[in-house]
C-alpha cells in the first residue's frame, strides 16, 4: 500500500512540474511566485518543483527582464527567474534533430547554401498549408492583416509551435514559445529566414524578427506591421506595370 502511495506521489509531483515547465514555455522566464498563481500552488510548493527541475537540468535560473509583462519597468531588487533549458524544451519535442540536420547537410553537401534555402521555402510552406505560389502583390488593411496572422499561428500551434498573437503598440507579435527545430535552426538560419519570408507574403505585411530560440531567446518574437507596407505596394505596381 506504501509502495503504491509512493508511486501515485511520484506521478502527481511529474504532472505538475510538466504543468509548471509548460507555464514557462508559454510564458517565458517567470518568479515563483507568477508560476504559483498559474497552477494554482503556493509559492513554497512551487520552489520545491523548481528545486528539482533545476537538478534535473531542465530549468534554470536566469536574469529578471527588464520590464514586468505590462510594459513597465522593473523597480526595486528583482524576483529570481526562471526559464527551460534546452534539455527542458526538447521535453515538448525535439523534432527529430539528429535526422533532420543530417538531411539539411547532405543537402548542402549537394547544392550550396541556395539548396538549402529551397528546401526551407518547401518545408515552411508545407507547415504553413501552403500549396503552390503565393500572391505577393496582395495588401491587406489592417483588420485582414490580423486575421491572416491569427491563421499562421493556428497553423505553427498546430506543429508544436505554441504560437500565439499579441496586439503590441501599432502593430502585431507573432511569438512561437517553442520550436520544435530549434537545434536544427541553430545551424541553418534559412529556416527561420524562409518561415519569416512566406508569412509576410501570407499575411500581405512587413514582417520584422524580434527574437530568436535558435539564438538564445527565451521566445522566437516577430513583429507585423498593421500599415501598409510601402514595399508591397511598390512590388504590387510594379507586376502591375508587367502585366500592362
Amino acid at each position: 500500500m506504501a509502495r503504491a502511495q509512493m508511486g501515485a506521489q511520484r506521478s502527481t509531483d511529474g504532472q505538475t512540474r510538466t504543468r509548471i515547465m509548460d507555464c514557462m514555455l508559454r510564458s517565458g522566464p517567470a518568479t515563483a511566485a507568477e508560476l504559483a498563481e498559474q497552477v494554482g500552488l503556493s509559492p513554497a510548493g512551487v520552489r520545491r518543483h523548481i528545486d528539482k527541475l533545476l537538478d534535473s537540468d531542465l530549468v534554470e535560473a536566469c536574469e529578471a527582464p527588464a520590464q514586468s509583462p505590462a510594459g513597465k519597468p522593473v523597480r526595486g531588487r528583482p524576483a529570481q527567474h526562471y526559464r527551460l533549458t534546452d534539455s527542458g524544451r526538447d521535453h515538448f519535442g525535439s523534432g527529430y534533430d539528429e535526422l533532420a540536420l543530417a538531411a539539411f547537410a547532405e543537402v548542402k553537401a549537394l547544392g550550396g547554401r541556395e539548396a538549402v534555402r529551397k528546401l526551407a521555402r518547401k518545408r515552411a510552406e508545407r507547415l504553413l498549408g501552403v500549396a503552390g505560389s503565393v500572391d505577393k502583390r496582395k495588401v491587406r488593411d489592417a483588420e485582414g492583416v490580423a486575421h491572416a496572422a491569427a491563421e499562421v499561428a493556428d497553423a505553427f500551434a498546430a506543429h508544436g509551435y505554441a504560437a500565439e498573437t499579441n496586439h503590441v503598440g501599432s502593430g502585431l507579435q507573432l511569438c512561437q514559445h517553442h520550436c520544435p527545430v530549434h537545434a536544427v535552426a541553430v545551424e541553418y538560419p534559412e529556416i527561420c529566414e524562409a518561415e519569416h519570408e512566406l508569412i509576410a507574403e501570407l499575411v500581405g505585411s512587413t514582417v520584422a524578427p524580434l527574437a530568436l530560440i535558435a539564438n538564445g531567446d527565451g521566445v522566437c518574437t516577430a513583429h507585423i506591421s498593421l500599415a501598409r507596407s510601402t514595399k508591397l505596394e511598390e512590388t504590387q505596381c510594379e507586376r502591375s506595370g508587367d502585366d500592362d
